[in-house]
Order: C-alpha cells, then sequence, then structure tokens
C-alpha cells in the first residue's frame, strides 16, 4: 500500500485533491477525560476558579477543529461548513465526553478537524482544572464515524 503523503522519491508531500469531486463530509470523533471527584465536582457545580470549563472546552473544540490544518503538517485548510460539541457528563467515571461533529462540502474529508476538535477541548478541561487533579486521564480519542468523499463510509 502507498502512502499518500509520500511522492515518488518519499518525500512528504500534501495530497492534491483538485481532481476529486466535492461532496458533503461529515466526520464525528469523541474521547473522555477522567478526573478526581473533586474536579468533577467543581467543573458541574461551576466553582472553578478559571471560569465555566465545559463552555470554555466547547469554544476550545471548535477552535482546534478550525487550526488543524496549521498543526497537522500534511492537512488542508478547510472552510469548514459547520462544527458541533457536546459534553456528557459521565459521573460513573467521574469525568466527560467530548463528541466534535465537523462537516463541510469539499474534495476532501474532515476527520482530523473533529479529532482535532476532540483533543484540545479535552485538554482545555484538563488545564481549566489542573489545580485540583494533575493525574486525569484522557482516553479513547477516536473517530466515531464519517461519510462522503472516493473512500465511503465509516462507523465504529
Amino acid at each position: 500500500m502507498n502512502l499518500t503523503h509520500l511522492d515518488e522519491n518519499q518525500r512528504p508531500k500534501m495530497v492534491d485533491v483538485s481532481d476529486k469531486e466535492d461532496t458533503t463530509r461529515i466526520a464525528v470523533a469523541s474521547g473522555s477525560i477522567e478526573m478526581s471527584q473533586d474536579a468533577f465536582d467543581a467543573i458541574v457545580s461551576e466553582k472553578t476558579k478559571k471560569g465555566p470549563v465545559l463552555q470554555t472546552a466547547v469554544i476550545a473544540a471548535i477552535m482546534g477543529a478550525k487550526e488543524t490544518s496549521r498543526l497537522i503538517p500534511m492537512c488542508h485548510p478547510l472552510a469548514l461548513s459547520g462544527i458541533n460539541c457536546d459534553v456528557e457528563e459521565l459521573p460513573e467515571l467521574p469525568g466527560f465526553k467530548l463528541t466534535v461533529t465537523a462537516k463541510l462540502t469539499g474534495q476532501t474529508g474532515v476527520e482530523m478537524e473533529a479529532l482535532t476538535g476532540t483533543s484540545i477541548g479535552l485538554l482545555t478541561i484538563y488545564d481549566m482544572v489542573k489545580a485540583i487533579d494533575k493525574g486525569m486521564i484522557i482516553h479513547n480519542v477516536q473517530l466515531e464515524s464519517k461519510s462522503g468523499g472516493k473512500s465511503g463510509d465509516f462507523k465504529r
């Protein structure tokens, strides 16, 4: 199997997508963060010193998705048509699950944007409550589904 980010001389390149057809592309990624009960309670009760953690994490996730091409070298700059974020409380962990959906109509997929948004959102939660719990664990950052494009649909 040939890697698309390498040219015939095995040098890195950004894939040329100019011949690809515009299609609607949607990707959903998720991840979770596990933390102490004290950190979880502080977030839920909005009693952290740095402000509203979950709202800030959603904004960070959106920003992360939009900035993906600046962070991941071979990603194309994309005109995303929509980014949606959902945060679910997981009291049994305790922690939170963040799900990011990225959408566009274009020539390349949005999996990396959804994954980057998820990662940045979770890192923002960590940053905002690390004074309470430095032992938080971010895990299971993964692509849940994607649709559109030549490679077809994927669902975990």
